[in-house]
């Protein structure tokens, strides 16, 4: 078969079949088809798409690169939840013990940070000593043991995705419907999950920024899911704006650690118990996304939560005396605060100008290959909606890099209009999906 031929397909817009498909991640993997080569396939498929047929193949020979988990031993339902990325999107790292604390296992497979959005895996590391790279069985002895666990891409499970991820960051094309539902199924059918909840993210600081990609992707997801088995719902929730104040690997750690000990933004909390909510129902803990949320919030009032976050942190070697004592931190080399020049109300937060920001002074990465520096990141002081006078704070950067502090102000300013009259805060929760369609939540 010929790589080259199989890569005019594509581009030509036709439709490849199961063997072509094969050939393609299984060269890959081996090292046979070189990165050049799958990169102009990512491209094809970036702008020609693939068909339902095609989709639905590519995640079955993803899942097939590797080793799968069974978890039907279990006496609770795994569920997992996704997100597609965003700017400040610490949520997994909260949701995963809450929902576990309330009797549901957790199987959860993340990724690092693609692009201008933040990954839960550099989240985690952020933790000193937390591991990621549990082998299978510890994956599963884990989820036994304490009813939640916390991995990245392994060489035994979806090994295609790990391979495929890193390449699809650094040619510019994580925005493609197709491949995106390849990752993310293929991860967690992978894992052992029985039901998946999603949070797509659309507006600014999403990978689908049109509300009419976000519900292609929803609906392809669930459709494709269904295909396996996987019972999938997702919520559609605004991202204009970063989640919470915290965007930086350590900064959104220990915002989530507020928001388990029952002091997190608004916004994070709303989001986490929506999505908690509706996982608690799928794994019919709970009648009702209210009572859901009831139980969830307290859950997080008592206590409960955060004490599994310490187990989990625990049970994967990371630090816990940090997570108890985080001012006990390493610190930048510098940190900037930046005024606000007039006064007003705070009108839009650029999420992508503040994700790009981040990555720019060493919280992201520009190719896989990059170290991210866990304590570099911005605290965001507003958000929109408030009121601010001149000479209030807008935003803190912390940074060990060298750059202008002049370019930083200005950067920051860009990303943050300030207008003198108060404008209504769009909803946070879009669209809720299922099998059967879309609706409002």
């Amino acid at each position: 078969m010929n790589t080259k031929q199989i890569i005019i397909r594509k581009r030509e817009g036709d439709e490849l079949s199961e063997r072509e498909l094969r050939f393609l991640v299984e060269g890959f993997i081996s090292g046979e088809i070189p990165d050049y080569q799958m990169a102009a396939f990512l491209m094809a498929v970036y702008f020609q798409g693939m068909s339902f047929d095609e989709t639905y193949l590519l995640t079955k020979i993803m899942i097939e690169s590797g080793q799968r988990v069974n978890l039907n031993h279990l006496d609770k339902l795994p569920i997992d939840k996704h997100s597609t990325g965003g700017v400040g999107d610490k949520v997994s790292l909260i949701l995963a013990p809450l929902v576990s604390s309330a009797g549901v296992a957790v199987p959860m497979i993340s990724g690092r940070g693609l692009g201008h959005s933040g990954g839960t895996l550099d989240k985690l590391e952020a933790i000193p000593g937390f591991r990621t790279n549990l082998t299978i069985n510890e994956f599963i002895n884990q989820i036994e043991e304490i009813g939640v666990a916390m991995i990245g891409q392994t060489a035994e499970i979806v090994p295609a995705d790990r391979k495929i991820y890193a390449l699809r960051d650094s040619t510019g094309t994580i925005a493609s419907i197709p491949l995106v539902v390849a990752s993310i199924l293929s991860k967690k059918i992978a894992e052992g999950a029985k039901a998946l909840v999603l949070d797509i993210k659309t507006g600014k600081g999403a990978f689908f920024r049109t509300q009419e990609n976000a519900m292609t992707l929803a609906e392809r997801l669930i459709a494709i899911s269904e295909k396996f088995g996987l019972g999938t719902t997702a919520l559609m929730t605004k991202m204009d704006q970063p989640l919470g104040y915290a965007v930086g690997n350590w900064l959104e750690t220990r915002e989530a650690i507020d928001t388990l000990k029952g002091r997190g933004p608004r916004d994070v909390l709303d989001i986490t118990l929506a999505l908690g909510a509706e996982m608690l129902y799928q794994a019919k803990i709970v009648d009702n996304i209210v009572l859901g949320q009831e139980k969830l919030t307290h859950l997080l009032e008592s206590g409960i939560a955060f004490e599994k976050f310490l187990i989990l942190v625990e049970a994967q070697g990371g630090n816990v005396s940090l997570i108890e004592n985080p001012d006990q931190y390493l610190k930048s080399k510098y940190d900037l605060t930046i005024f606000s020049e007039r006064d007003g109300y705070i009108r839009s937060i650029d999420a992508l100008k503040i994700g790009l920001l981040s990555m720019e002074i060493g919280a992201g990465r520009k190719k896989m290959s990059d170290q991210v520096d866990y304590v570099a990141g911005i605290l965001l002081q507003k958000k929109v909606g408030e009121p601010i006078r001149k000479g209030d704070p807008l935003a803190k950067i912390f940074y060990s890099k060298e750059i202008s502090s002049i370019y930083l102000k200005k950067e920051i300013h860009d990303a943050i209009e300030i207008g003198d009259e108060l404008h209504q805060t769009p909803p946070l929760i879009l669209k809720y999906f299922n099998k059967k369609g879309m609706s409002d939540w």
